[in-house]
């Protein structure tokens, strides 16, 4: 393993030379050995990168030797040369099909044009090649390196990310190491060692006394630094043949610590999958390599691997699941003065979210809008949201999308919302009650896969959909609680009516989601059909689930309710969706857009089951015969006592947080916390160890009773420490307890906005054991 880096001496053939077996190495690396479309972004080329209609300028860009950095040329002052890390990038975008482009460029580019699209806040990159065949290698070579990126186990990560930090630290690029660049490198990897250990380990590996460390010595070194105590210790208690494991000692690890029920043939294919070397694949022997190599693929992570993909029953009726929802999905940041965007709708599709809000205005020129009215965000067109909406809702999900209309529009305009919706959406959306009859009850997700429903006011009762008894071609109805709601939190309206004009066609698009009030449960009870479902404001809602949760649980087991946060979180704050979920609300919406503590635990409920945005709830929520309150916790199906040991044993290559700052190594501590009914909210955090982010090291251990484990959800949060101020968040992971693997398990690590952060983690011990 070498640290690759040019020297500015070399001749131009010899740095050509050079760079070619550099990227050669990360190539292979990555699996993309010898790949037409790698080689065509190593090599580069000049594109037109777009702002504006006026702003269209010639830049040249080309991907770095470490096949994971593209530099770009820039004109700023101070920035001639620019990069980005190809984990910054969410996808990749063929064609016009962000805004920009769909503005600035005309429809006979389509072919040359397409679009970088960042992780969090930054801005689209906007690109036009010379022609189509060019624009598709881009976007074909950059699919694929993503693709392989995500695709490594850890330990492939980790040793990319490695090498790669060995090349930066390597400041004379001399392809040596010395004592400098060494404490340099440890810096780089955000942990802070003293002189004498760095002087030490260099000595170590300093075989030939040349004071730099070069070839066979760095991979020496490298070995050093990955090695695992705690996973040494694990392997040689298991590993009782010959020093290797054997097929019976790895399925004695796999029942005793792993507590899986797992047969020898369940160890034998371990074994034939994840051994690295083969003379001890022909004996059917674990080395520690392989062993290692287990221990960071699925089988060794938190998450039950059966649950990433869809496993519940998908036939039973649509209100019997939690339903991924966001509120105000339009919007890119604040309720009060922030952009509005088709992106966003993309961002919320793309994490599966099936409830999306369309906050409808008229608009100029006839055209409808979208926007948070009363207020000073920015438009976006109705037809180009629906546009966005049909090409990227199923792109993660085949399950149905709600589509939440908030109309505010007259007649006429409502009449081309309807166009724009039959028109752009066609048969998939639905526009009549599925089979011949009239339905009592709401058909499953698995029925309405690929479709879309409509959530809005409706002017009559679904019979009518049968009967053709209504000739109205409008009609007056109420306006929608949340609009209400906004006019009631000061927001200047316009108008202080709360009745609008409904015209017919949009009127009987809406199915299986009629809007109504909710006066009280009883009344709902006696007057509303299944199908005719009420929005509460959060403060309402947990007023309802403290006060008559069971009457709340029991409304939801034959209707849908949707929670939306209060008009006052005029910074897309949000409320904990936990409560909620724990009387049984499906359509729990929150602002995607606000990376939060709310939004880490609503990721975790919807991780499972394939990710698809639907998570069917516990038996004891669908049963009329329940009287579950998660308040007043009495004996029933859902009372099912566990103690939850949980053992923080190590972190592995945890970012920098404040990368800017020289010195700033993070002093790593872990969080564990439950949330579900309240008896079962805990929260308990490890010490902190200074200044090693590398390989902390904890050993502790914490113990959790959990009274209702199948509404329990954990969360893991590595935060660095501050003694003078609010602990910074390096990061985090979620999941349903129902989810948790049993053993030793790998934690991934997420960023605050959801992303995956490739090459850091946990490694825990976890026991979910029956109470005493």
């Amino acid at each position: 393993m070498s640290c690759l880096r040019k020297q500015p001496k070399r001749t131009h053939s010899e740095e050509q030379a050079f760079r070619e077996k550099v990227a050669k190495e990360n190539g292979k690396r990555i699996g993309l050995e010898g790949d037409s479309d790698l080689q065509f972004l190593l090599v580069g080329g000049t594109l037109v990168k777009i702002r504006s209609t006026t702003w269209k300028k010639l830049r040249f860009f080309r991907l770095q030797e470490d096949c994971k950095t593209l530099w770009h040329e820039s004109h700023k002052m101070l920035k001639k040369n620019q990069t980005f890390s190809i984990d910054d990038i969410d996808s990749v975008r063929m064609g016009r099909q962000s805004e920009g482009l769909n503005k600035h460029t005309n429809p006979g580019e389509e072919e040359l044009c397409f679009s970088i699209i960042f992780k969090g806040r930054k801005k689209i990159l906007d690109l036009m090649a010379p022609s189509g065949q060019e624009a598709n290698q881009w976007v074909s070579g950059l699919n694929k390196i993503i693709s392989n990126m995500r695709n490594l186990n850890r330990q492939q990560k980790s040793e990319h990310w490695i090498i790669n930090c060995m090349r930066k630290a390597d400041k004379n690029e001399d392809n040596k190491m010395n004592l400098k660049e060494l404490k340099h490198f440890l810096r780089q990897i955000n942990v802070e060692v003293d002189d004498t250990y760095a002087e030490e380990i260099f000595k170590t590996c300093d075989k030939s006394y040349s004071g730099s460390l070069e070839g066979p010595e760095i991979k020496h070194f490298y070995d050093l630094l990955t090695q695992r105590e705690e996973i040494d210790v694990i392997y040689g208690n298991y590993a009782q043949t010959e020093g290797q494991m054997s097929t019976r000692d790895l399925q004695n690890f796999l029942l005793n610590e792993q507590r899986e029920q797992a047969s020898m043939e369940d160890a034998r294919r371990l074994i034939e999958k994840y051994e690295v070397d083969e003379t001890a694949k022909r004996k059917k022997h674990m080395t520690k390599d392989g062993f290692m190599m287990y221990m960071h693929q699925d089988e060794g992570s938190i998450l039950n691997p059966v649950h990433k993909q869809v496993y519940q029953d998908m036939s039973q009726p649509l209100n019997h699941y939690y339903i991924s929802s966001s509120h105000n999905t339009y919007l890119m940041e604040d309720q009060l003065k922030g952009p509005s965007s088709t992106e966003a709708y993309i961002k919320a599709l793309m994490k599966s979210c099936r409830c999306v809000e369309l906050d409808c205005w008229d608009g100029a020129n006839g055209e409808p809008v979208i926007y948070h009215g009363y207020t000073l965000t920015s438009k976006v067109l109705f037809r180009d949201v629906i546009k966005a909406i049909k090409d990227y809702a199923f792109k993660t999900s085949d399950y149905p999308v709600i589509l939440s209309l908030e109309n505010h529009c007259t007649v006429d305009q409502q009449r081309l919302m309807a166009h724009h919706l039959i028109s752009i959406l066609g048969e998939a959306l639905v526009t009549k009650p599925l089979g011949n009859g009239m339905p009592t009850d709401f058909p499953s997700p698995e029925k309405l896969k690929g479709k879309f429903l409509i959530k809005g006011k409706r002017m009559n009762k679904l019979d009518a959909a049968f009967t053709n008894s209504n000739s109205l071609e409008e009609d007056t109805v109420s306006e929608e609680d949340e609009a209400e709601d906004c006019k009631e939190n000061g927001q200047k309206a316009k108008s202080k009516k709360s009745k609008i004009k409904l015209a017919k066609e949009l009127s009987d698009f809406v199915i299986y989601c009629k809007s109504v009030h909710f006066n009280s449960f009883e009344h709902a009870k006696d007057n509303q059909a299944f199908y005719e479902m009420s929005s509460f404001k959060e403060s309402k809602a947990f007023i309802l689930a403290d006060t008559s949760a069971t009457a709340f649980m029991h409304h939801n087991m034959d209707k849908l309710s949707r929670i939306y946060p209060a008009g006052s979180r005029t910074d897309s704050s949000n409320y904990n969706p936990v409560p909620m979920w724990n009387v049984g609300c499906q359509i729990v919406a929150l602002n995607f857009q606000t990376p939060s503590k709310e939004m880490h635990i609503n990721q975790g409920r919807f991780l499972p089951n394939g990710s698809c945005g639907y998570v069917l709830k516990p038996e004891f929520q669908r049963n009329l015969s329940s009287q579950f309150d998660p308040n007043m916790l009495t004996k029933g199906p859902w009372l099912k006592r566990k103690t939850f040991h949980v053992m923080i044993i190590s972190a592995q290559q945890l970012p920098k947080i404040n990368k800017d700052k020289h010195r700033s190594i993070v002093d790593p501590l872990v969080r564990v916390e439950i949330s579900g009914v309240p008896a079962d909210n805990a929260s308990k955090e490890t010490h902190y160890i200074d200044n090693n982010g590398f390989n902390p090291m904890w050993n502790e251990s914490f113990k959790f009773n959990i009274h209702v484990p199948e509404l329990a959800m954990v969360q893991f949060v590595a935060e660095d420490y501050d003694a003078t101020s609010q602990n910074d968040l390096i990061g985090q992971y979620s999941l349903p307890l129902t989810s948790v693997q049993n053993g030793y398990r790998h934690v991934p690590l997420l960023t605050k906005r959801g992303d995956i952060i490739c090459s850091a983690g946990l490694f825990v011990h976890l026991m979910l054991l029956d109470a005493k």
